[in-house]
């Protein structure tokens, strides 16, 4: 067996329309030919589901990381969609880190490392 290639993931939501939009205008993705989304190579599948809540009862089960070059300016523009911040970006040592919650409660991280970081991998 090759070795498998994580590629997409899926999120079951009550309301798929509204989460899609979120993250379509969140996040800046591109709808492929199947309606769903593109994020930087990553496929995001928004579909509904009956057997989820409305919103997730364990939202830190799954975090959905976000890589940023610069995590004020994506910041900045997800404050002009009125996002719910769980925690603001703060300096964390090695990066930036902020941490938003999605329509459904589902938490989404962004992620900026700081160059020595990447150096001392």
């Amino acid at each position: 067996m090759d070795k498998p290639v994580l590629n997409s993931m899926l999120l079951g939501s009550t309301d798929p329309e509204r989460l899609k939009k979120w993250y379509l205008d969140g996040f800046h993705a591109e709808v492929d030919g199947y309606g769903n989304l593109n994020l930087g190579g990553f496929g995001m599948v928004v579909e509904y589901r009956d057997d989820v809540e409305t919103r997730t009862l364990e939202p830190g089960r799954v975090v959905l990381n976000f890589a940023v070059e610069d995590i004020e300016a994506a910041a900045a523009h997800l404050r002009t969609l009125d996002v719910t911040w769980l925690v603001e970006p703060e300096d964390r040592g090695n990066g930036w880190f902020a941490t938003l919650i999605d329509p459904d409660g589902n938490y989404v991280q962004l992620i900026q490392m700081k160059p020595e970081y990447y150096a001392n991998l």
